[in-house]
């Protein structure tokens, strides 16, 4: 049965879908992450002719992070006077600076500032990109633009370590690092092109990144997304040692498990897609329960090559979609604030991304493999009850008992048990309380 939950609604849905701005977009996205991975596979040669340490060099993949967390929780604030169109594509520009930057640098301190840059990109872009695909496309149609995004994404996290190594070994990592420029300006070209002006939105008195917590329902989406991204990378950062050690496959077979993960991402992302319109808290809730079962039938299959096999392709078909829910499920919630929450889920989710590598590197160290899948599955399954939780409280909100929200940000419509609203059309145009 179709879930019966309460949507905010929208006003100026467009009437018909820009899916070229949105291609453009999920173009950018794809160059974003690329560049952002790419390091992973050039630490060495990059080290050697820049005269640092490889670990010194590893910082250079730290610092974007940083800097996306940082410009993530500011971006909204800090351009919202500016037409969207305008910041999207100053935010590519950077891509295309950082790019040539890091390609030319001299030395260590020029290659980080063009690092840093591409964080404020990747941080900026990422916090915009939910509230600008959906002024593209019409309500129905924003789960599918968001699954474009997404598909970009795991393209580019497939692909962009052995392409980069790959490249290094015949153009050196000046080279490699270079490829991205083309197709970062081809981007901005395409987004210029295909962005319609998007006037700033932005209200006298609209609430900061953090005040939104204030409200229930944001805190606890964000805390069962902090969960879901914590566990998904406490697992998948250790996964070439885990394949190496406890499956024992080959490298050729390691790049090969990588690749069907990457590509079953990609297939999840549209299947996930079509079912957000009325499942949307019944897939929040179960993706990452299936996602901790894989984590313990790795634990309990993980010496089998073909069983861990099927079981990383799973994990890439339900893993890569989780994004996809969460931006749907943020476009639905916040339709008023829809810039400022991307800032805290970019920023939550970078700062689980770590938290999660970095509690399980200490397991995977001092307690063994295993216990670093098995924090994975806990953590996961704290974010599936999370989600069951934020379904409760929106069916509180909706048959007005038992949950109370004392300063709600909208007034909202019930929808009916399809999920669209009576009497309007999926192209109709919403309206919006003040």
């Amino acid at each position: 049965m179709a879930e019966n939950a309460a949507r905010p609604v929208r006003e100026d849905v467009p009437m018909t879908a820009a899916w070229g701005a949105v291609f453009s977009m999920a173009l950018c996205v794809a160059v974003l992450i690329a560049s952002e991975f790419m390091p992973v596979s050039l630490l060495s040669p990059i080290a050697a002719d820049l005269g640092v340490t490889e670990g010194h060099m590893g910082q250079a993949i730290s610092i974007s992070g940083i800097f996306a967390v940082v410009t993530s929780l500011i971006v909204s604030s800090v351009t919202q006077r500016l037409d969207r169109r305008l910041v999207v594509t100053s935010l590519t520009l950077l891509l295309v600076m950082s790019g040539a930057i890091v390609t030319f640098a001299p030395n260590y301190v020029v290659l980080m500032i063009g690092r840093a840059l591409l964080g404020v990109a990747i941080g900026g872009f990422w916090s915009m990109s939910t509230a600008i695909v959906m002024r593209l496309v019409p309500e129905d149609a924003v789960p599918k633009g968001l699954a474009m995004l997404n598909a970009g994404n795991a393209i580019a996290a497939t692909i962009s370590a052995p392409i980069g190594s790959l490249l290094g070994a015949y153009i050196g990592w000046r080279g490699a690092f270079f490829t991205v420029v083309p197709l970062a300006l081809l981007a901005l070209v395409w987004q210029w092109i295909s962005l319609p002006s998007l006037p700033s939105r932005r209200k006298e008195g609209s609430p900061n990144v953090l005040s939104l917590l204030a409200r229930p329902e944001v805190a606890i989406g964000m805390a069962s997304v902090m969960l879901l991204f914590m566990g998904q990378f406490a697992l998948f950062t250790y996964l070439r040692p885990f394949l190496e050690t406890v499956t024992g496959v080959p490298i050729s077979t390691l790049s090969l498990l990588l690749l069907l993960m990457g590509l079953a991402g990609i297939v999840g992302t549209y299947c996930v897609s079509g079912l957000l319109r009325t499942r949307l808290f019944s897939i929040l809730g179960s993706i990452p329960l299936v996602m901790a079962a894989i984590a313990l039938l790795l634990i309990a299959y993980g010496t089998s090559s073909v069983v861990t096999g099927a079981l990383l392709v799973a994990w890439g078909f339900f893993g890569t979609a989780a994004p996809v829910g969460w931006g749907t499920w943020l476009s639905r919630t916040m339709p008023d604030d829809a810039e400022t929450g991307g800032g805290l889920q970019v920023a939550t989710i970078q700062l689980a991304i770590t938290m999660g590598a970095s509690l399980g590197g200490v397991l995977f160290d001092t307690a063994g493999w295993w216990t670093t899948f098995a924090l994975a599955a806990v953590l996961m399954t704290g974010s599936s009850a999370l989600a069951a939780v934020a379904w409760r409280y929106k069916q509180g909100i909706r048959h007005g008992f038992e949950f109370e929200d004392p300063q709600p940000p909208y007034r909202s419509r019930v929808d009916d048990c399809d999920g669209s609203i009576p009497g309007a059309g999926p192209n109709s145009a919403r309206s919006r309380s003040s």
